[in-house]
């Protein structure tokens, strides 16, 4: 019987040591509501996962946001992202936490009271109860960020930062078409989908440019290719211009005109700047954009 008695005692110890040593391997760390934010360098607002019918102004303008040392940052634009504040972007107001509520006071936009919930170790959804509106932010620290694939999945607005597209160049390759004659391109942030095209000489004013044509235009997703997108000019319902858009720098695109098979090179001038300081220079909101795709 002693024996007996032994042994379940030693079978008793060795369960309760192994569920103790289970319940503290399933035990993950609290951190505060800061520690979190603060966690990444960059949250990337994920535009096309809002939900609900409101919005938090200063998030649906935003690419990126940042919360440092109780200073809340913005990237609003995408040329210089990666640049503009070491990368961080403006400072465009303050916040506070306390346990899951965030509060922030805007510059522009003024306070707002926010829910803040984890959806994984670097994801977040920001709920905003008032609008009964969510956000979803991705946490990036600024070495790993990937700032070419967010100017492909965002070339709507970078087509729009510019208030004219000039033509620099055109190759020495390629058939003779209509778009030879244009040297102008702009894009309205006011405006979904709308461009117009001059045909003016290069160097004209831009205060001078006769803009001789207005139409829409389409961008398309290229299958398994994220670095080039198919742009689409409407020029009129039988005569549709189709490029394959590569971006080369902060300022400048390439065009390569398929039918032709001529290339165009296009220099932005005069970013416009969509927050600077607290002083709005051009309202400009994000909207989720689902696009078609195309093959090569």
């Amino acid at each position: 019987m002693k024996t007996r008695l032994l042994f379940l005692s030693i079978l008793m110890i060795g369960f309760l040591e192994s569920c103790n040593i289970t319940v503290i391997e399933n035990i993950e760390p609290e951190i505060t509501l800061q520690e979190r934010l603060q966690s990444f360098e960059l949250w990337y607002v994920d535009i096309n996962a809002t939900s609900g019918s409101g919005e938090i102004p200063f998030l649906q303008k935003a690419f990126t946001v940042s919360f440092l040392n109780n200073r809340f940052y913005a990237n609003n634009n995408l040329v210089n992202l990666g640049s503009n504040g070491n990368g961080f972007g403006l400072n465009v107001g303050n916040y506070s936490t306390f346990r899951n509520t965030l509060n922030i006071n805007h510059v522009v936009d003024g306070s707002y009271s926010l829910e803040v919930y984890p959806i994984n170790f670097d994801e977040i959804e920001i709920y905003d109860p008032l609008s009964d509106t969510s956000y979803r932010l991705i946490g990036y620290q600024r070495s790993e960020f990937d700032y070419d694939a967010v100017f492909y999945d965002n070339i709507e607005y970078f087509l729009q930062e510019y208030e004219v597209w000039n033509k620099i160049s055109t190759s020495d390759f390629g058939d003779l078409n209509a778009f030879d004659a244009e040297n102008y391109l702009r894009f309205f942030p006011d405006r979904i989908n709308v461009f117009q095209s001059s045909q003016d000489k290069v160097g004209t004013d831009i205060d001078l440019l006769k803009w001789d044509f207005e139409g829409t235009y389409e961008v398309f997703d290229v299958a398994e290719n994220p670095s080039v997108k198919i742009l689409t000019l409407d020029y009129d319902l039988f005569d549709n211009e189709t490029f394959e858009l590569t971006i080369l720098n902060n300022a400048t695109i390439q065009l390569y005109h398929r039918a032709s098979g001529t290339e165009y090179l296009f220099a932005g001038k005069y970013n416009i700047a969509y927050l600077k300081g607290s002083v709005v220079k051009k309202e400009r909101k994000r909207f989720k954009v689902k696009r078609k795709i195309k093959t090569i």
